[in-house]
């Protein structure tokens, strides 16, 4: 088989009468090597075999086939060992392909038997396929028959729907004809009887039948005089009725008989009568209410000026007015519900809402006028216009104590419109979802019910008082502030003197006086008031306080202790040193302290407006953020403040004390010897002394500053003390004992300083204690082992060359070592 494999593959080579030259030099070799393996395969056989009349005329094909200068070329390129050796391996190839051949045929063969029980299996499914295929169409032709039968049902099933209507009909027109005639009859009677319920009964079903089906049913008649009688009857008796009805119940409320009011707007509805009855009895209800409020506004104009509710009189008045008609409303509404149906509540609130902005009007009227409103206010506007003092002493200006009890009335009078508003907003919306099922109606009624109460007199109203409430306590504010800061008192054995207790309770009271209004915008205004009052009225005048500065001097323990107890009972001057000092100290304390009430203000404002408006939403919320966010502005003006404070000690209490004593360091001599070592030890050394004068200066401030701004003051004077004592030494010789004494010296200054403050003042002796460190090295090459990145190396806060730099105050080490390190 493989001989004839090859025969085949040579006689298809030779049909293609490709060139040689044309073949790559790879192919060419293939070629010839299967031709030397078929002429050794050849060579193997008989002489008269049949493998030897097939291979020798191809083979010799296949020579002659070869032009010369292949062969020429092969001779010359290649021996014959690369030759043998590439037949094997053609041959090898040969043989995996034969493999693989045999493999795939025998796959076949094997699956020839699982392949024909798969038919076999499926000749026997012929037979039960044909059964299925006829019941199938059996099936399918019964379906048909059925569908058939179900639309002549359904046919006839629609006939008998027509049929069921048509009855229906007739059924419902003899009903009509026979409750036409029945009411016809009985509604004359009943006018007659003046039993006025029956008869607006009988029009009332008149009025409920269908009136086209009703002419259907006259022109379906032959003889429809009597019908139209009966209707004409009846359309004659509404008529009648509606007169009656609407004269009668015009009596009963002339006579003030509530009982016939009550019948008789009953029986409106039933006439078709609903929008006249609700706007009779509305009427009505008015006039009521008109009365009622003329007598609580009398009663408020004479109320005697002693009376403790005369400040609130009017706020009062027009409580009154506002619960008088929501009792209106939720008396009647029930009623109105029950005979006139849901979803018409509005109707009756648009006509009580006119007499609500009538009476509001009145009363605020009355109100402007006691109180002087209109003289106050431009009495505000007059002095907000003007600039300079002498100008001011011509206007007269309010008493803010006096201002603060109308200021209270106008928030609770406006807190009371806004409690009404919300009241009638929510009875209209629940009437509105029960009554009104229609999406498009009920948005329509919802937006009546929206631009009824916005051009309502009673919303200007409420607009006008907010008006006036912010144009009040904005002057209340201010002027209460300026009075405050301008009675500023220091009580004995206190660091903080009451402009601040009396600023902040201002503040906070106004602040909480803006939330009882229930609104926000209101809310929002006063807010930005207090944050411009608190930043420019009473953060300036600390400022200005401090930019006097801390007079110049020492300030020993017995002259604090006298400042405290014999400082002003009155006002603070700034007379003598003594005096500035103690308004400069008061001061700083002042903003010290401000910064705490600034911070639980925000807090507690905040919780405040949240209990008050839980409904906020989002773009409420990032509005009354954005204004709470001032006040955190004017934290950041009282801690500029403080560090301006803080700069100030430290250019007159503290630099020209530390300076003079930490410069005294030079005046020791740092290259000891063992003798000179101990008697500087034995002696007042440098660092005893500058912790003596250290204490002696803390000592003075601890009693009189807050707690935060002496932990401030410690701060500024441990930088300045670092600061100075790393220029003395680096102004100074050492050798080795010297660099030990500096080691100890900073050390017990670190320790003295710490001891006097809760916070760590390790980051501020860093780089002194790394001086030390290095001065106090025995030799150069000890740097190697602080400097680097390797675990147990200190995070280094000198540079390279300030290391050098110390290193070069050692007298013992030597410079040109000191150069060749590498760091």
């Amino acid at each position: 088989m493989t001989y004839l494999m090859i025969c085949e593959a040579l006689i298809r080579l030779i049909h293609t009468r490709i060139s040689f030259e044309l073949i790559s030099f790879t192919l060419a070799i293939r070629f010839v090597s299967l031709t030397l393996f078929i002429a050794g395969q050849s060579r193997q056989c008989t002489p008269h075999s049949h493998k030897n009349q097939v291979l020798l005329p191809l083979i010799t094909c296949a020579y002659w086939s070869i032009p010369a200068t292949f062969w020429s070329r092969m001779a010359t390129d290649l021996n014959y060992v690369e030759i043998e050796a590439r037949c094997l391996q053609e041959l090898q190839q040969l043989k995996i392909e034969e493999e693989n051949l045999i493999m795939e045929l025998n796959s076949m063969v094997n699956q020839k038997t699982f392949i024909e029980d798969k038919i076999k299996g499926l000749s026997f499914l012929i037979p039960k396929l044909n059964v299925m295929k006829n019941e199938a169409e059996d099936l399918v032709s019964t379906v048909n028959d059925i569908s058939q039968s179900s639309e002549k049902i359904s046919g006839k099933i629609r006939q008998l729907d027509t049929a069921r209507s048509h009855v229906d009909e007739c059924l419902l027109r003899v009903n009509d004809l026979i409750d036409l005639e029945i009411c016809s009859q009985g509604v004359q009677q009943a006018i007659l009887d003046l039993d006025y319920e029956k008869g607006a009964a009988h029009v009332h079903r008149f009025l409920s039948m269908d009136q086209s089906l009703l002419k259907r049913t006259a022109n379906d008649m032959n003889s429809v005089s009597n019908m139209l009688k009966s209707v004409r009857t009846l359309q004659e008796a509404a008529a009648q009725l509606r007169a009656i009805v609407e004269h009668r119940f015009n009596e009963a409320v002339n006579n003030e008989d509530l009982v016939s009011i009550e019948r008789f707007f009953k029986i409106f509805p039933l006439l078709g009568m609903h929008e006249e009855g609700i706007k009779e009895f509305c009427t009505y209800l008015r006039t009521k209410v008109a009365i009622t409020a003329e007598k609580n506004l009398k009663s408020a104009i004479n109320l005697p000026l002693a009376d403790k509710r005369y400040s609130i009189v009017y706020a009062d008045t027009l409580t009154l007015l506002f619960e008088g008609l929501a009792r209106v409303i939720d008396t009647h509404q029930p009623l109105l519900e029950t005979y006139y149906g849901p979803g018409r509540l509005l109707s009756a609130v648009v006509i009580l809402q006119k007499e609500c902005d009538s009476q509001i009007k009145r009363i605020l009227l009355e109100w402007s006028k006691s109180r002087q409103i209109q003289k106050k206010l431009q009495q505000i506007t007059d002095l907000s216009r003007m600039s300079s003092s002498a100008s001011f002493s011509k206007i007269e200006k309010s008493d803010p104590k006096d201002l603060d009890i109308l200021i209270g009335e106008i928030t609770l009078m406006h807190f009371r419109c806004e409690l009404y508003i919300k009241f009638v907003q929510r009875k209209i919306m629940a009437d509105v979802e029960v009554g009104i099922a229609d999406k498009e109606l009920k948005e329509k009624t919802l937006k009546q019910l929206d631009q009824t109460i916005l051009n309502s007199v009673l919303s200007q109203c409420k607009h006008e008082l907010l008006s006036h409430y912010l144009q009040l306590e904005q002057y209340f504010m201010e002027e209460s502030v300026a009075k405050a800061i301008n009675m500023d008192i220091l009580e004995t054995s206190q660091q903080t003197s009451s402009m601040v207790d009396d600023t902040f309770f201002i503040i906070k009271k106004c602040i909480r006086r803006s939330i009882s209004t229930g609104s926000l915008d209101g809310i929002c205004v006063t807010i930005n008031n207090a944050c411009r009052v608190l930043e420019n009225d009473y953060c300036s005048v600390l400022k200005a306080r401090l930019r006097q500065g801390y007079p110049s001097g020492y300030l020993d323990l017995s002259q604090a202790y006298n400042v405290l107890q014999n400082s002003i009972q009155g006002r603070l001057q700034t007379g003598d040193t003594e005096q500035s000092r103690t308004a400069f100290i008061v001061a700083l304390n002042n903003a010290d302290s401000s910064t705490e009430y600034v911070t639980a203000l925000c807090d507690n404002i905040m919780k405040e407006i949240e209990t008050s408006c839980p409904n906020m939403n989002l773009n409420e919320r990032g509005k009354l953020e954005s204004c709470l966010s001032g006040i955190s502005a004017v934290s950041a003006s009282l801690t500029a403040i403080i560090e301006y404070g803080g700069q100030q000690l430290k250019s007159t209490a503290v630099k020209p004390r530390i300076n003079p004593w930490v410069d005294t360091f030079m005046n020791f001599s740092h290259q000891l010897t063992e003798d000179e070592l101990s008697a500087y030890e034995a002696g007042e050394s440098f660092v005893q002394t500058l912790i003596m004068n250290l204490e002696t200066l803390l000592s003075s401030f601890k009693e009189i500053l807050s707690s935060n701004n002496y932990d401030h003051f410690l701060q500024v004077l441990t930088a300045e003390v670092t600061q100075r004592f790393e220029k003395v030494i680096m102004k100074s010789q050492f050798n080795r004992l010297g660099g030990l004494v500096l080691d100890k010296e900073v050390r017990s200054l670190a320790g003295y300083i710490t001891s006097g403050t809760y916070f760590s003042v390790r980051d501020q002796f860093a780089r002194l204690t790394q001086i030390a460190t290095i001065l106090n090295f025995d030799q150069i090459d000890e740097i190697n082992d602080y400097w680097g990145n390797f675990d147990g190396a200190i995070t280094w806060r000198l540079t390279p060359s300030e290391i050098k730099s110390v290193l070069n105050l050692r007298v013992d080490f030597k410079s040109d070592e000191i150069k060749r390190l590498r760091l």
